[in-house]
């Protein structure tokens, strides 16, 4: 505990002052749970969140990512498809950890750190792909009813857990190099949609977004009728791009402009 918020001796009142001192109000403010828990204490708690999360990453050097979404649902020992995402999220995992300047800090700098949302499935995948190369990983996670506890293969100290989907978000997008984003429900939906509308409105930089499946994406989604439909602008379907294999995705983020010791986002 900070010297500054070690409790003091108490003082000799003839009168007694028991009352006082039992009293939620005379609790010290940051020591105050209920207080601090509180409505009042939203926004103190997201810049709690915010700052955690930043001073661990900036410990560890991490100033750029590779975020990798995809369901918590894949599995190694699933369907065929299942198993075949989640050996290209391990293979792309260890690919751009090896390739990317995780494993080789730039003046102390680490670049294209593998980031996720911290849970099983894809995203364990790719934190255990980091962890086969040796190299860092993110893990981001949420507290969820259901389907969210750490995997197993995440940095532990670069392993957070946030309340607020926001502020997950934004520790998510800030660093980010690139979005790679696999086979998914309506988190993954979310979350690309998120990077993409960012991305639509200029209020993101220009990171390359690469989504995994084809021919998953195109089934789930029928981008083509959006432009049809005058829903959205025809530049707006280059705003990501199709890969089938780690390899293909680490290509076109090289053709995109990621680099070891690069910052894409500026």
């Amino acid at each position: 505990m900070p010297a500054d918020l070690e409790p003091q001796a108490p003082t000799t009142d003839l009168r007694g002052n028991r009352a006082q001192r039992a009293s939620p109000s005379y609790t010290l403010a940051a020591l105050d749970q209920p207080f601090l828990l509180g409505g009042s204490m939203r926004g103190v708690r997201f810049l709690l969140e915010f700052a955690k999360a930043d001073e661990a990453l900036r410990a560890w050097g991490v100033r750029s990512t590779i975020v990798v979404f995809g369901s918590a649902r894949i599995s190694d020992t699933g369907s065929p498809d299942q198993r075949r995402w989640y050996q290209q999220a391990r293979r792309f995992g260890r690919l751009a950890s090896e390739e990317g300047g995780a494993l080789r800090p730039d003046g102390g700098q680490r670049d294209n750190v593998i980031a996720t949302g911290g849970g099983p499935g894809a995203m364990e995948a790719a934190n255990r792909g980091a962890d086969d190369a040796g190299a860092p990983s993110i893990g981001f996670n949420i507290t969820l009813p259901k389907e969210q506890g750490p995997n197993a293969y995440s940095t532990p100290d670069l392993t957070f857990r946030f309340h607020y989907f926001a502020m997950r978000k934004m520790h998510l997008a800030m660093r980010a190099n690139a979005l790679v984003v696999f086979p998914g429900g309506f988190g993954t939906l979310d979350e690309l949609f998120e990077i993409l509308t960012l991305r639509q409105t200029g209020k993101s930089p220009p990171i390359p977004v690469v989504l995994v499946d084809r021919a998953y994406w195109n089934s789930v989604i029928n981008f083509e009728s959006l432009l049809a439909h005058g829903m959205i602008d025809a530049p707006n379907l280059d705003l990501f791009h199709f890969a089938e294999t780690a390899e293909e995705i680490w290509a076109r983020l090289l053709a995109e402009g990621v680099r070891p010791g690069r910052r894409v986002a500026g």
